[in-house]
């Protein structure tokens, strides 16, 4: 298409002239007032403005982005062109068998397979299926990557193929880093350029990526979100991303953070605050003064828990320290551009700019923050750390464990425990008479140490994940907590299975220049890998009689992580209380070995002369940090380590990879299979999936996880991924996890509403991956009764409460819920990725009327449920639902559809989003 707008214009820079497509044109022709639009809109705009077409992109879509303020909250539908895709390797393998299953199906159907490839460019970072087997020592970087390279060297050579196989597609090897890391310190340009017809067309950078975590590149001004594999696959082979336009929370930051508070404790906060504001589906971007006080690592701590707090995306917009962030990591060729293609553009922020106007305002004064954790086990459940102990004491109340019987009737222990009183009972003697407040006490015995573990004991503490490894400031200060605590003497309890896994190699690098390194290890905090760890459920097996005083003694064993997930089961099945922390609160717990202390008024230990030690005697100052912070870091540490980023290990490039377009499938393989979605496809399409005479598969409550259905972490042996892996010559040491079989449908299925903490009303009295089938009150597995009833062509649903599917953008809690046989789910509420996903996989989302549910309905989950869905079905169809029960008392309610856009609808009447695409290219 033509330059209706007449935006084309041409910028100047000392490396030459670049095309861009003007935002202001739109001012000059009259459109409409963009100057105040949100910056995260104006990204929107842009690239609609640049991918204008008249079929994909109208100029109706243009005008409906451009007028944003008349628009938000309107239902608009707009299409979203990224420049680029990002991937993890648990979510990018089965993408890449998605593709490569396309080829097959395309071939299948008289097609060139060649023509399935991705449109944008694709970067893959293997950066979790690293597993913490080996902590401790020296060795635990070494044995952990031979481990690692033993379990998956199956998906590597699959990955490997894809790399030659696939145009604009790059792998990351392992041990590389974790991919919102690499992201942020070398992948992202903030603005990026193309060649297009001999021209050079600049262009805000953007990206979807497989994991709801990609938002931590907000925090450098790149627009960018975490979509499911499905999505991500569409993306990549030319699809836009349709999307309702989305309402803009501005978050005003004021003032700065105290001493003591880290920007953890900010992110903590922030995501309590806006989970109760309320910002799920939208957009948050932040401003005001106090934006200008964090530095860029901290901003990006707090976008990387964007799906935390509910947000689509957590935004900062460029700015001064943007520039500074590119020069200092390695990116400083790309700052003349980055800064006079904003400013030309609107998009560079200063303190002196005015505010855009948002659809609401939230205030958030910095000044406010105290040190925080958060759990036992929801990000957004923040608890002051001075109210810790006592948050902890009520936790175990949930469990069912009170004190023992000293305090079980003491009027003052319960007055402390209700909030009623500040100070715990015989606080002065706290330290030395914790027998009377815990329930259960266990010898327990490894190597040479013998130790007493009691309920709250910390068995995981980990220095993990992404949301605080990007970040200088916290990694230091932790060592510099390390160091002091060293220093006078203390060391881990003996059941704390500790560790470190750098975001990059680059925080290694300064850590050793710290000469700080040596203090995180000499209490067992050595870098175990490159890679997500704990956060995603490869923590590792515990130590053996630590695991069987967990289990014979039913302990409450708690895990305290500087991640950004700690939802029920997710980061080891023993752990039932699992805390957010910051990495110096990590090595704090771990010093003091439980939940059950105040750090206000009892030691983390004692000194080599008896003396107490406290938390404030280790904790280090703000100054000392940021002394820190700028004797260790350099550019030349980001040059050094990106320079070869996609060379990899030895045992890396020694991995043999195969040729040809399409992938020979191995009809033996335990790792990667052809899945059965395009196996038996036609070129016409199936039509609206029909539901009548349906049974229940779940009855679940609120805030069902994509933990709780994605399969994750260790293999169970029980299970019945387990069974199937022993059927075929798998031996239980070789089970791996989950996410390394992703590329296997068949593990994937098997395995699918499996966690160990999943509550299924149809089976009560059981916990995990359990159900009741009807009419023969058989409790099975919830993949035994699925077979079953798919063998007597019986459709499934699963009915819930709010917040279904919140958590990671994990496409098999799609996949596997439609090879189970489940064609809809009724809940009270979606969480926006898993919402799509399921559209994308051909299951239909219905959501109950306000102030309806399974259980205001008096819904039993035995009943039959006939779907009556309309014709033509539209977007947010209402559906009428009738369960029957089996003596023949019907129950009829109405539902909203949650199919939001005609695009959508289009997936459904396909079977899904890659059904849609692949017959498309067919028809072309």
């Amino acid at each position: 298409m033509g330059d209706p707008f007449e935006a084309r214009r041409t910028i100047d820079t000392t490396s030459g002239s670049f095309e861009i497509h003007s935002l202001n044109a739109l001012q000059r022709a009259g459109v409409a007032d963009v100057a105040r639009l949100p910056y995260s809109i104006k990204v929107l705009l842009e690239s609609a403005l640049r991918n204008l077409d008249g079929f994909s992109v109208t100029e109706e879509h243009v005008r409906t982005i451009a007028h944003w303020h008349e628009n938000d909250g309107r239902g608009r539908e707009i299409p979203f062109i990224p420049s680029r895709v990002i991937l993890q390797d648990f979510t990018g393998v089965p993408a890449v068998v998605d593709l490569a299953a396309l080829r097959s199906a395309i071939a299948r159907l008289g097609g060139d397979p060649q023509r399935i490839n991705p449109h944008v460019p694709v970067d893959l970072v293997i950066d979790h299926s690293v597993q913490v087997d080996a902590f401790g020592s020296v060795e635990s970087l070494r044995l952990n990557a031979e481990r690692e390279f033993e379990r998956n060297r199956e998906r590597y050579e699959f990955l490997r193929w894809g790399q030659d196989a696939f145009d604009s597609f790059r792998v990351v090897p392992p041990a590389s880093g974790i991919v919102h890391q690499v992201n942020l310190e070398h992948l992202s340009t903030v603005v990026g350029v193309s060649e297009v017809a001999g021209r050079r067309v600049a262009f805000p950078d953007s990206l979807v990526g497989t994991d709801s975590h990609t938002t931590m590149v907000n925090g450098l001004g790149v627009v960018a979100w975490g979509v499911g594999g499905i999505e991500a696959e569409a993306v990549m082979l030319g699809q836009p991303i349709y999307m309702l336009l989305p309402s803009v929370v501005g978050v005003r930051l004021t003032g700065e953070l105290p001493d003591g508070a880290t920007a953890t404790d900010l992110v903590l906060t922030a995501t309590e605050l806006l989970r109760a504001h309320g910002v799920v589906g939208k957009f948050v971007e932040y401003f005001g003064d106090g934006v200008s006080r964090l530095s860029l690592p901290d901003r990006a701590t707090l976008a990387n828990m964007s799906p935390e707090y509910g947000a689509t995306m957590g935004f900062f917009p460029v700015d001064t320290e943007t520039l500074r962030y590119l020069e200092s990591t390695g990116r400083g060729d790309s700052v003349e551009l980055v800064e006079l293609y904003c400013r030309e553009q609107g998009l560079f922020r200063s303190d002196e700019s005015p505010d855009p106007i948002f659809t609401e305002t939230v205030e958030l004064d910095m000044s406010n923050v105290v040190p925080s954790i958060a759990g036992p086990k929801r990000p957004q459940d923040r608890v002051p750390l001075a109210e810790a102990k006592r948050s902890f004491w009520q936790v175990m109340r949930g469990f069912g464990t009170e004190p023992d019987e000293a305090l079980r009737t003491d009027e003052t222990y319960h007055s402390w425990l209700e909030g009623t009183r500040q100070e715990p009972p015989e606080t002065e003697r706290r330290h030395e008479r914790r027998d009377l407040y815990v329930s259960k006490r266990v010898p327990v015995a490894t190597g040479d140490a013998a130790y007493v573990m009691t309920d709250g004991a910390v068995v995981i503490a980990a220095i993990t994940s992404c949301t605080n490894t990007s970040n200088p400031s916290v990694m230091l200060g932790a060592a510099l907590l390390a160091r002091r605590a060293v220093e006078l003497g203390l060391d881990v309890k003996p059941w704390v299975k500790t560790s470190l896994a750098p975001g990059s190699r680059v925080v290694t690098r300064y850590l050793e220049r710290s000469g700080l390194l040596p203090y995180l290890q000499a209490l067992g905090f050595h870098v175990v890998g490159y890679g997500c760890t704990s956060c995603i459920g490869n923590s590792g097996p515990l130590p053996q009689a630590i695991e069987a005083a967990i289990v014979d003694h039913d302990l409450v064993a708690c895990a305290v992580l500087s991640g950004n997930r700690n939802f029920e089961g997710r980061v080891n099945p023993l752990t039932k209380a699992n805390y957010l922390a910051s990495p110096a609160l990590v090595v704090a717990y771990a010093l003091a070995g439980t939940l059950d202390i105040d750090f206000a008024t009892e030691p983390l230990g004692t000194d080599p002369n008896g003396r107490p030690v406290y938390l404030a005697d280790v904790w280090p100052s703000q100054t000392a940090v940021a002394d820190a912070v700028a004797a260790s870091i350099d550019v030349q540490m980001f040059d050094e380590e990106y320079a070869t980023i996609f060379e990899g290990s030895d045992a890396w490039r020694a991995i043999p990879a195969s040729s040809g377009l399409k992938y020979e499938w191995k009809a033996d393989s335990t790792y990667v299979r052809e899945p059965p979605f395009f196996i038996e496809m036609t070129t016409e399409p199936p039509g609206m999936p029909a539901v009548q005479g349906a049974r229940v598969l779940a009855l679940l409550g609120d805030s069902i996880t994509t933990d709780h259905i994605s399969p994750a972490g260790a293999i169970p042996p029980d299970s019945p991924a387990a069974k199937y892996l022993r059927e075929h010559g798998v031996e239980r040491r070789d089970f791996n996890s989950y996410g390394s079989r992703r590329g296997n449908h068949e593990v994937m299925m098997r395995g699918t509403f499996g966690n160990v903490r999943l509550r299924n009303e149809l089976a009560p009295g059981t916990e995990g991956g359990f159900t009741t089938h009807v009419p023969s009150g058989d409790v099975l597995s919830i993949y035994d009764a699925a077979m079953r009833y798919e063998s007597e062509g019986t459709p499934l649903i699963v009915l819930a409460g709010k917040e279904y599917g919140t958590g990671s953008s994990r496409d098999w809690a799609a996949k596997g819920t439609i090879l189970l046989g489940v064609r809809a789910v009724i809940a009270k509420s979606y969480e926006r990725i898993h919402r799509s996903n399921l559209v994308g996989m051909g299951v239909l989302p219905l959501q109950f009327q306000s102030g309806e549910g399974w259980e205001e309905l008096g819904l039993t989950g035995r009943e039959r449920f006939d779907l009556d869905l309309p014709e033509p079905f539209e977007p947010g169809a209402q559906v009428r639902v009738t369960a029957t029960a089996d003596g023949g008392n019907a129950t009829t309610f109405t539902v909203l559809s949650r199919v939001d856009s005609p695009v959508e609808i289009r997936y459904l009447l396909n079977g899904g989003i890659l059904h849609t695409v692949l017959r498309d290219m067919l028809a072309s």
